[in-house]
């Protein structure tokens, strides 16, 4: 299907779409009661926790051999550490856990004011950006967007307000046509209502589907009807290309043949033509093409 023929409708296309994705959200309102589920560990907490668990081995193998009597020196030997972790490990008298690295950057000093906007409303980071700008920050809007996401979404996360699951239905010409055609089970209501408000769209759809039929079962009577009826929609420039060279069209829906293998040879032998970065002549490149054959 033609993304032209959407063009002029590119106002009803978001209109549907915004008041689709108003009613789905409606809908699943009572879902959203339901007690958020735990996230899984991601892949940084996953090479935390082996780390950890790695190093606890080291640390009861090395106690192991202290109660045994041997030296921190044979100890840092057979375990292959420094002498001063070993000693470090021993006066601990227990697993010593690894602080969690805290580093500051240059928009902790805002955070009072990022705070505050958030309170407020205001979680967009491009807008944050030129905030703090006027207040003396001299960093890029990417820190800004880090900083928010590391302190107020987790913030967020720890008080139960999971983000919306749902995004919103992307509506360009070309995407609505791409669905016209599949017709995937999550965009039903979307097509449903868009066709509804716009009958033109809904012929042109009509059509565009079936002739993707008649092209992939080869009906060549179902083409004779589909020539007469495209003229009156919005696909009859694409119609007028196709009667220009009508005798092929029938020929490619009744006949049993294909220029696939010549389109084949044609695509090695420039492949092969390339190869050589035209540093030969016809001679050498036909060696190679009948040597490959």
């Amino acid at each position: 299907m033609s993304e032209g023929a959407l063009v002029p409708h590119h106002r009803l296309l978001a209109e549907v779409a915004q008041a689709t994705d108003g009613r789905a959200k409606m809908a699943t309102a009572p879902v959203a009661q339901q007690p958020p589920t735990a996230e899984p560990p991601s892949r940084k907490q996953r090479v935390q926790e082996q780390n950890r668990e790695r190093r606890l081995a080291r640390y009861e193998t090395v106690m192991a051999q202290v109660r045994q009597g041997a030296s921190q020196r044979e100890i840092a030997r057979n375990c292959g550490l420094g002498q001063q972790t070993v000693r470090r490990w021993i006066s601990a008298h227990s697993f010593p856990e690894r602080r969690p690295s805290s580093h500051s950057t240059t928009v902790d000093r805002h955070q009072e004011y990022l705070e505050q906007r958030w309170q407020q409303g205001c979680h967009n980071a491009a807008q944050l950006w030129p905030e703090l700008r006027e207040q003396g920050f001299a960093g890029q809007s990417r820190i800004v967007r880090d900083w928010i996401g590391k302190h107020c979404g987790a913030r967020r996360r720890q008080a139960g307000q999971q983000p919306s699951a749902s995004t919103p239905r992307r509506s360009s010409p070309r995407q609505v046509a791409w669905l016209l055609l599949k017709q995937p089970e999550d965009a039903q209501s979307y097509l449903e209502e868009l066709c509804r408000r716009s009958p033109e769209i809904a012929t042109c759809a009509s059509l565009a589907r079936e002739f993707c039929r008649i092209t992939r079962q080869r009906d060549g009577a179902a083409w004779l009807r589909w020539r007469d009826a495209a003229p009156t929609s919005p696909l009859a420039n694409f119609a007028k290309h196709l009667c220009r060279d009508e005798e092929a069209v029938l020929a490619a829906l009744q006949q049993p043949w294909s220029n696939g293998p010549v389109e084949g040879h044609v695509h090695r032998l420039k492949l092969i033509k390339r190869s050589m970065c035209g540093r030969a002549n016809f001679d050498l490149l036909r060696l190679r093409v009948v040597n490959a054959a």
